[in-house]
């Protein structure tokens, strides 16, 4: 696909010790930025998710670990985001950002993190907000809804939604 980009646009994505923003860390982050001319940088970090508070390492919930198969043993070698939040935000400056939930999830992480790093004294000038955002999941539920039109048409084969409850009903709700 060509792309017509004026800056770097990062596609990025997080692996997390769980779902709950505040309290949660990044344990994997992964970059793929494009460049204006095409050009194509990778950078994966593992991080060790990092309690600042406790000044201890942060474990990752059961359910975490399988979902993206890290567990904390893995990460004990591992730096902290704070130890690589330098560059971490080298990577982001001057590009948009593009991922799949990631307006909803990896970019609040991502921008929790920054913050920890700033209440731990690291003073990094980051603006998530400055980048242009593009969320593929926002893109995806367009091409592809989950409603009952989508539903109609694909068990029933039906392209006239304002007949389709009554079809869908008539062809099967016979034996309720």
């Amino acid at each position: 696909m060509d792309l017509n980009l004026q800056r770097p646009l990062v596609f990025f994505d997080i692996e997390s010790t769980g779902l709950n923003i505040p309290t949660d860390s990044i344990i994997e982050l992964s970059f793929v930025k494009v460049f204006p001319d095409g050009e194509q940088r990778i950078k994966t970090w593992k991080i060790k998710p990092w309690d600042y508070e406790h000044t201890c390492q942060r474990p990752i919930s059961p359910e975490a670990s399988k979902v993206n198969g890290i567990t904390d043993d893995m990460l004990v070698g591992c730096p902290t985001f704070y130890q690589v939040a330098d560059e971490v935000a080298e990577w982001l400056k001057d590009s948009d950002l593009c991922g799949f939930n990631s307006s909803k999830f990896d970019l609040p992480m991502l921008a929790e993190e920054f913050e920890r790093t700033a209440l731990a004294g690291k003073d990094l000038k980051v603006d998530l907000h400055d980048p242009l955002m593009v969320d593929v999941q926002n893109i995806y539920h367009a091409m592809e809804p989950r409603n009952l039109r989508a539903a109609y048409r694909f068990y029933c084969g039906g392209k006239d939604f304002d007949t389709a409850i009554f079809s869908f009903c008539s062809c099967h709700c016979s034996g309720f």
